[in-house]
């Protein structure tokens, strides 16, 4: 086996199976949030001022279409390395973006990351992080045990729960200035 997964262990199939629809959907639900506000978004990567303003547009434009590929890509176990290739280095792009703009002290721009407008901090890398071990779990080689229709269901539901997490998590970030001015209210 080539790719991501080459050198891990062996992992169960359900738990694989749930990693990979989990940063699937992560993607393409973030990549749906960029199209469907390509202003905001433009601008809230223009924030990070990584890149030369005559490349903002273009990178704009591009990045939600490699999300999608890469969402697309790590469903079917056929392409799933490759998703997981593009997927890793697409949240290795954002998370290195995010970790130079906290180095630089502005830890109050919008991330940019689609859907609940998330302010940099420590939270969004480690839940970068998080997601960049799923996406390693997911390209994983799978045990070579029978899959049954019970596995199926368990990681439907499994990746419901995760989703539910990441969405939680989200939330919480997207507050987290406002629960640290209240804490710091006299």
């Amino acid at each position: 086996m080539n790719g991501v997964g080459a050198l891990l262990p062996a992992i169960d199939p359900v738990f694989a199976h749930s990693a990979a629809a989990v940063v699937g959907a992560v993607l393409l639900i973030g990549a749906a949030e960029k199209l469907r506000e390509p202003e905001t978004w433009r601008d809230a990567l223009d924030n990070y001022r990584l890149l030369p303003s005559a490349a903002v547009g273009a990178f704009a434009r591009t990045l939600p279409l490699l999300e999608i590929a890469a969402g697309v890509l790590l469903l079917p176990l056929a392409t799933r390395q490759a998703g997981a290739l593009l997927a890793l280095a697409l949240l290795a792009v954002f998370t290195a973006a995010i970790a130079i703009n906290l180095a630089r002290g502005r830890d109050r721009i919008d991330c940019g990351c689609g859907g609940a407008h998330t302010p940099l901090g420590t939270g969004v890398v480690l839940r970068n992080v998080a997601l960049m071990l799923l996406v390693v779990a997911a390209a994983a080689p799978l045990h070579g045990r029978a899959t049954v229709w019970l596995d199926f269901v368990a990681a439907g539901f499994a990746t419901l729960f995760l989703l539910g997490l990441y969405f939680l998590a989200n939330s919480m970030l997207g507050r987290q200035t406002q629960l640290l001015d209240l804490r710091n209210y006299p």
